[in-house]
């Protein structure tokens, strides 16, 4: 009976355990971005967002009197190192998952973060439903990176250098989404490239949502790269 008892209570436990929100502790200097995936944490059921700051002491501080699942860290800090805090996350905090989300897509970063502990990569403009599932992933012991980052990790273990390939493969880009993808690699959003090409947002996003298709990718960073690699930009 004792060990019934006991059994009921370590399957309660696990069922506890299984559906607490995952706590998120988001480190980003940019305002901008710290609020966008302040929002994309918040906006899911099963997440907690413990905080959200922009400097390496501030993060510090706050695991110093948190204890968060998951850290989502940017490299580039004002007063720092975002690999040094992933590093004393994973010391202090050895249960939690680190990622970095950042605009670099290089060898270094990359290494630099994994070395440091990091179990996830991604771009800053992937989609909020990737964010999301990733961290999802990476909570449920997977160690998801971006796929265009994968492919040059690939790349330098295997000793080949990134190679430039012609559109043989059967993209087929209309001379209206080579237009938007070109604009797109120069940094322009969806409102600026509808005007700049008189066409409405919708009609944008159209083309964007076919370029993506097309090029097999999910966002612009991975689209401008395939673009250049492929020689359609």
């Amino acid at each position: 009976m004792a060990k019934q008892a006991q059994s009921i209570k370590l399957h309660e436990f696990s069922s506890i355990a299984r559906n607490r929100m995952i706590r998120i502790l988001i480190v980003e200097d940019d305002p901008d971005f710290r609020a966008r995936f302040a929002e994309i944490v918040r906006g899911c059921a099963d997440f907690e967002l413990l905080d959200a700051v922009g400097r390496c002491d501030e993060a510090l501080a706050r695991l110093a009197s948190a204890e968060p699942d998951v850290l989502l860290c940017d490299l580039g800090l004002p007063d720092g190192d975002g690999a040094d805090i992933v590093r004393a996350a994973r010391a202090t905090h050895p249960a939690l998952d680190a990622m970095v989300i950042t605009v670099f897509g290089d060898e270094a970063h990359v290494m630099r973060s994994l070395e440091a502990g990091a179990a996830g990569y991604l771009l800053k403009d992937s989609m909020p439903e990737d964010i999301i599932a990733t961290i999802k992933l990476l909570r449920s012991g997977g160690s998801p990176i971006n796929p265009i980052i994968a492919r040059r990790l690939l790349q330098r273990f295997g000793g080949a250098a990134p190679a430039a390939v012609p559109d043989s493969e059967g993209v087929g880009l209309s001379e209206r989404e080579r237009d938007v993808l070109l604009l797109v690699a120069k940094g322009f959003r969806v409102p600026e490239i509808a005007e700049l090409l008189k066409i409405s947002h919708h009609t944008v996003a159209s083309h964007i949502k076919k370029i993506y298709s097309k090029l097999a990718v999910r966002s612009r960073g991975e689209a401008v790269y395939e673009a250049s690699r492929r020689r359609l930009i």
